[in-house]
């Protein structure tokens, strides 16, 4: 499963850290906001008139296709 724009900002941060970067880079502060288990990653761009296939892309190319599982990573 890749990072899709339908998502919650929240559960995407949340099931693959790396992404918090790319929030961060972006200039987007939703990490720890209380709106971002509301909002998906759509309305975030929307929200902070970010660009979103290029937002889109940046957070895939972080994730690199690897989600953490529920149990943590594992070695």
């Amino acid at each position: 499963m890749s990072v899709e724009a339908t998502q919650l900002v929240d559960d995407v941060m949340r099931r693959w850290p790396a992404t918090i970067r790319v929030f961060l880079k972006y200039r987007m502060r939703c990490v720890g906001c209380p709106i971002g288990c509301f909002h998906t990653i759509d309305d975030a761009c929307r929200e902070h008139a970010t660009d979103r296939a290029q937002f889109l892309a940046d957070l895939r190319d972080a994730v690199g296709g690897k989600p953490i599982s529920a149990a943590g990573p594992t070695r």
